[in-house]
């Protein structure tokens, strides 16, 4: 199945799931999951949660069948000099994407420092296998730039394979695909397989250095899933604050780069 096709079935999908949320009453908290959930439950905006629960479970059942078994290979065949070119590459291929989120954000320095490493690493650092630049640029999505221009947040959302989402981040992700000059080079040259590529190996990568702090997060968790959206949202905020917000980080745990507010996402 060309990528075209995937992509169109996925921003249908994502439509569906917008709509369905929009119109959706709000749910009513768990009552007998203790006060520590319910807490947590306040904290975002859920009304999806049975569905949500759901795909979950399947995402944590494809993750325990594939990507935790292959991440651990990967860990343990490659060494770890060799692991951090591939998270270099995979970055700087990322900077022309962010410069653009910077500049719609109106942040012309990091725009700035995301070019500098982007040329530098690519002529410098051979394609970017090296970090040069040493500039240590953050990531920066649609989901983040919608936040930032007061777009709200919408209902919490986790994607089939993907993972823990809001339609504000969903709707930012599709846009960031289309509007990244990389995935446009690709796709005007057939090669339209770059960006599930990319996912693939960044998951894989972001999977491998997350096994035991994931690992941890689940053996504490009074309800990994509540667990989950809580830090998902953090991760968010702290994103969209350029890490003002200080909280504490979830690893990833879907085959985006990344890809997870309570303000702006």
């Amino acid at each position: 199945m060309g990528l075209r096709i995937i992509l169109s079935s996925a921003v249908k999908q994502m439509t569906a799931i917008a709509i369905v949320a929009s119109i959706s009453a709000c749910a009513t908290p768990p009552a007998k999951e203790g006060k520590a959930v319910a807490v947590m439950y306040d904290e975002v905006y859920d009304p999806l949660e049975p569905m949500n629960r759901y795909f979950f479970d399947v995402n944590y059942a494809l993750d325990a069948l594939f990507l935790k078994p292959v991440a651990e290979i990967y860990r343990g065949v490659l060494p770890l000099g060799v692991r951090n070119s591939v998270r270099n590459f995979l970055t700087n291929l990322s900077q022309p994407i962010y410069l653009i989120n910077n500049v719609l954000q109106g942040d012309l320095n990091r725009a700035g420092d995301n070019m500098g490493a982007f040329f530098t690493n690519t002529f410098f650092g051979v394609g970017g296998l090296f970090d040069v630049a040493q500039l240590n640029t953050q990531k920066e999505d649609m989901g983040q730039t919608f936040a930032i221009w007061g777009a709200p947040e919408g209902p919490y959302l986790v994607l089939p394979l993907i993972g823990p989402s809001t339609t504000r981040a969903a709707t930012g992700m599709v846009a960031d695909y289309f509007a990244d000059p990389v995935n446009y080079a690709a796709r005007e040259n057939g090669i339209e397989e770059v960006g599930i590529y990319r996912g693939v190996v960044s998951g894989i990568d972001s999977r491998s250095r997350s096994i035991e702090a994931l690992d941890e997060i689940e053996k504490n968790a009074i309800d990994f899933y509540a667990t989950v959206r809580s830090l998902y949202r953090q991760h968010r905020t702290n994103l969209i604050l350029n890490g003002a917000s200080n909280p504490t980080q979830l690893p990833n745990m879907s085959f985006d780069d990344d890809k997870t507010a309570s303000t702006k996402e």
